[in-house]
């Protein structure tokens, strides 16, 4: 089958690699009808390179069509039409009943002293091959799979695989108070269905901040109040801006869908750079041991919300070395939650919503599809915000 392949820094590329085949009786195997380009891709293609391997299959964000069960898959047939989480979870651990499949118990990655894992990310969540291909093994297909009706388009419901529960979780960490409100820091498609959620859960003020007109103006015409950082002398005139709007205080929450790959530490992106350009026997335990993150938006988060507010991370952040202002975070009394989606925890919620009213704007979210021979391209272009892309779909 064809495949999107990581080859190193910058470098993906579409192979030709092996068909999945059904290897334990939890497995199902699904033929890809579309797959998703995330921002957290582009932390492989240019930061986490350390925890890379050339050959590693991209890709966590699928839907498709069943083709093979194993024998104690019991909730599925082929022929379903499904959604894949980009987690691997077994939906029975003592973490999974808690609502955390992220933390399953059954697929953590014990040996990298990390949590469930995850497709197409990196040997620290288990190197499971992705989604960015052909076809898809699924392990623990007996939970994590979301069977979808037929009819409505692939963009209906793809977002299930990470986009939605993303976003909803970011929302629901950040605890907006009724009628309060919400400052999210980047809008690209996390950053952005935030704040479609935020304001479908009654946000009464939902302040969006970025640098990339296309995205201003996507999140304007959604009804959020939009904030560019070019227009602003420094981050002090922009918080002051911001404060403006609430009373003086900064809003109840922040959302940082940026995470560390934001304009940041010059000598943390030298770093970062530097250790992405060692041999990887030495690049990764360095990286794991002392990485350093770029952490302006959190930075800026933490300057511009209210005392005793709420900072929600949904950006990914993998620093093991990052400075924090310790002072700060104490004084202002700030509340922090963070994390990868638990995908299942959140999906009866996020259905019911994806209609063809279509409150949330999924049925046009996506700004580009192309097919999956175009995967470089695609990549190119994301990576340098070009071209108005905000959320890329890829057909096989």
């Amino acid at each position: 089958m064809k495949a999107v392949t990581w080859q190193g820094k910058r470098d993906v590329r579409v192979d030709d690699v092996p068909d999945p085949r059904i290897e334990e009786p939890t497995d199902a195997v699904i033929r890809i009808t579309s797959t998703g380009l995330c921002g957290s891709d582009l932390h492989l293609y240019e930061v986490l390179t350390p925890f890379m391997t050339p050959g590693d299959i991209l890709g966590h964000e699928p839907m498709g069509i069943v083709e093979e069960v194993g024998p104690e898959v019991t909730g599925l047939k082929p022929g379903d039409r499904v959604v894949v989480p980009f987690q691997i979870a077994c939906g029975h651990c003592f973490m999974c009943s808690a609502g955390l499949p992220t933390q399953c118990e059954t697929t953590q990655v014990t040996g990298e002293h990390m949590g469930a894992a995850l497709f197409g990310y990196t040997r620290l969540y288990g190197a499971v091959p992705g989604a960015q291909a052909e076809y898809l093994r699924v392990p623990q297909a007996q939970f994590g799979p979301i069977k979808v009706p037929e009819g409505p388009s692939d963009d209906r419901f793809v977002y299930l695989s990470d986009v939605l529960p993303t976003a909803w979780q970011a929302v629901e960490y950040a605890a907006v108070p009724p009628g309060g409100s919400l400052a999210v820091l980047g809008l690209g498609p996390i950053g952005d269905m935030a704040c479609r959620v935020a304001l479908a859960r009654g946000a009464e003020h939902v302040f969006g901040v970025d640098l990339v007109p296309e995205r201003l103006a996507r999140a304007s015409r959604r009804g959020v109040r939009t904030y560019d950082l070019r227009a602003f002398d420094d981050e002090k005139a922009l918080i002051a801006a911001i404060q403006d709007q609430t009373d003086g205080r900064g809003p109840d929450a922040v959302i940082d869908a940026v995470g560390t790959e934001a304009h940041g530490s010059a000598a943390a992106r030298l770093a970062q750079q530097a250790t992405a350009a060692m041999p990887r026997k030495l690049s990764a335990p360095l990286a794991e041991r002392f990485s350093i993150d770029r952490l302006g938006a959190l930075h800026l988060a933490i300057e511009l919300v209210r005392r005793g507010g709420t900072i929600s991370l949904s950006g990914v952040y993998g620093g093991m070395a990052d400075p924090m202002p310790m002072l700060t975070l104490f004084d202002k009394q700030i509340q922090m939650r963070m994390g990868q989606a638990n995908v299942r925890r959140w999906t009866d919620d996020i259905i019911p919503l994806l209609t063809d009213e279509d409150p949330l704007g999924v049925d046009d979210f996506a700004t580009h599809r192309v097919p999956l021979a175009e995967a470089p391209h695609a990549y190119e272009m994301f990576q340098r915000k070009q071209d108005g892309a905000v959320k890329v779909l890829m057909q096989p």
